[in-house]
Order: C-alpha cells, then structure tokens, then sequence
C-alpha cells in the first residue's frame, strides 16, 4: 500500500520526524511504500531559524511543486497530510488534497487553527478563520496530537483519534548519570522561536535558581535567540546529538503561557526528557499536566515562587532527581514510545484504507 506524506516541512522540522518519519522503518516492515512530500524544505526552516528574509520566490516554486503533483492524479493509495496542504491560501484550496480521488488522513500536533481565527489582521481572521474547518471536513480520519486539537476536530470530522507525539526508546536511552561534583544542569531544548516567546522572561529566575544551587543552564537551540549569560551554555542544535545534549541536562523544564497556542501544544520536550530519565518541571499548561505527575516524575509550576521552589527542590536533591526520572522513563515506556504506538498507527492507517494488518 502507498502512502503519500504530505509534511509542511522536512526532515529538519521535529514535527516532521516525530510523527511521521520514525514511523518509517516500522510501517515499511508491514509492507506500507512511504512516498515523502514535504511543501517546504529544510532550506526554508534554517532561513527561519536565522532570521533570514523569506524567500518568496522559493516559497511559491514548493507551492507550484505541490500543486501539480496532486494535479497529476499520482499513483497511491492513501494521503496523509501534515496541517494543512497550502498555508494562508484560502479553505477552498485545501479540497485539491481530494483530487487524487484517495482517502485523506489530516494529522496536527499545533494549535494551527489559531494562526487564522487569532491573526491580528481582521481579514485574515474574516477569510481565512475557518479556514482549517475545511481541511478537517474532508478528512475520513483525523490524528490529532492532543485533547485540544481533537476537541477541536470533532464537530467537522466524524472520526477523531488521539496520537501523541512519541519517542524510539531505541534511540532515547536512559542517562546512567553517576554522582559527580560537576554543576548539577537545568536544560531545555526547542527552537530560536520557541525560546523567545517562553524562556526568554524566564531567564532571570532560572539564572537565580542556578546560582543560588551552584548550577548552570543548557540551551539547545536557542541560537542567536538568547542572550549571552556566564550561567547559560547555549549549544547547537543536531539530529544527531539531541539525545547527548539533554544527557547533559539534570533537570529539564518546559514553561508556557497559558494561551489557546500553547494549550495545542503536544509536550514534546517532557517526553524527551523524561525518556532519557530526567525530572521535569513545567507549566501546567495543556497536554503537560497529563505528562507530567507532580511529585511523581516532576513537578507543575505555575507561579515564580513554585518554580524557583521545584528546581531548588530537585537541584539539591540528586536521589530525589533519580526517583523522578526513573519515574518519567517508565511513563514513557508505557505511554509514549513508538513500540506502543508503532502498531496501533499502523493499525488506523490500514483501516482507511481498508486493508487489514
């Protein structure tokens, strides 16, 4: 069976690789023939991370790209679309995703809905507001990454499954950290954006907390994005250290705002942290406070006063760190990793398209 993957981004996207390509090897082993269309490439995403000036000549030729390949009826059995087909073109667009005559699978792990009825301009918001409603309606199954994007989706689609975002536990091995006399670490991973919007006004109490335990902070990803500081090591971000780098960490965190945007957020990084056997603190916002157990694998912190408590809590406590992280990795094992979800994703993309595995 043919599946076409029809990404926003590449591989360079999280979003991309965690919900879609680590699939890959597992659903090429029940014989699925994966076919990868990205719209943008990861040429566009390290412009983006840059702060580089879009490239709209680019932009249009992944768009024209795109549109003749649906245009050309192509040879597969499935669609399996990523947000949505053309970003900020009007709903209407969005039913030439049908026009290979294939059952559409729309999967979202953002709050993406709120890019349009949100937008501070009131045109986007009036053209453009039910924009994904459209997308969603010609789906014949929706995977949604979290309760708030399914809760959205259900009124336009008749069948509506939760899929979290998922580690390989192959690939995210437990951290065997020994005691060390070393700076215990506080750590984060993201992007330049990501950083700006919700680590950023937290510097000045994750720098106090630190100092004040003798820690220090690892950023990964952040770039030109944070402020050099003597307590922060801002590292780069690769596919291929990402596991070593939050191995690093002590302690990982993930604050938010409580908006409708972070409230679609799928909590990623909780997943990754804890599934290399770190305690977490995070915001109470959305999909984290069912990752996360307070006092069991971490702790939810909403005010300043209970975040400088939880990390003083567990930057002096290494035992305390060890209990929390073996408890947020059995979290993952059951809950979270691609050899639990492997098979049932399997399972929901066959149904579609009515073959059975």
């Amino acid at each position: 069976m043919k599946i076409a993957l029809l990404t926003k981004y590449g591989d360079l996207a999280a979003s991309t690789r965690q919900r879609f390509h680590q699939y890959s090897s597992f659903l090429e082993s029940d014989g699925f023939e994966l076919i990868h269309r990205p719209l943008l490439d990861d040429d566009y995403l390290r412009h983006l991370y840059e702060g580089r000036r879009r490239d709209n000549i680019h932009i249009f030729a992944r768009y024209f790209d795109r549109l003749m390949w649906l245009l050309s009826r192509p040879d597969t059995d499935l669609i399996w679309l990523h947000c949505e087909l053309f970003p900020f073109l009007p709903g209407v667009v969005e039913r030439l995703a049908g026009y290979p005559g294939k059952p559409i699978i729309f999967d979202y792990d953002d709050a993406i809905f709120h890019n349009y009825d949100q937008h501070r301009s009131g045109i986007v918001r009036r053209f453009l507001g039910q924009k994904i409603q459209k997308t969603i309606g010609g789906a014949k199954l929706v995977i949604a990454g979290n309760a708030y994007l399914a809760n959205y989706a259900r009124p336009f689609c008749p069948r509506v499954e939760i899929v979290p975002t998922i580690v390989d536990l192959t690939a995210y091995t437990q951290s065997l950290k020994t005691v060390s006399k070393s700076a215990p670490k506080i750590g984060w991973i993201g992007t330049p954006s990501t950083w700006t919007e919700y680590m950023a006004p937290m510097m000045p109490l994750l720098t106090q907390a630190a100092q004040s335990a003798g820690a220090r902070i690892i950023a990964v990803g952040a770039g030109r994005a944070a402020a050099a500081h003597p307590l922060l090591d801002n590292l780069t971000w690769t596919e291929e250290s990402e596991v070593t780098r939050i191995h690093e960490m002590d302690i990982g965190v993930m604050p938010l705002d409580d908006s409708p945007w972070a409230r679609g957020k799928c909590g990623y990084k909780l997943i990754q942290y804890m599934a290399c056997g770190l305690p977490v603190v995070a915001s109470p916002v959305g999909v984290n406070a069912e990752i996360v157990e307070h006092g069991v694998n971490g702790f939810l912190a909403t005010t300043h006063q209970e975040w400088n408590a939880a990390l003083t809590t567990l930057l002096r406590d290494p035992d305390l760190r060890r209990r929390m992280g073996a408890a947020g990795r059995r979290k993952v094992e059951e809950a979270y990793s691609l050899q639990v979800w492997g098979p049932r994703l399997a399972a929901l993309l066959a149904g579609v398209a009515g073959r059975v595995v």
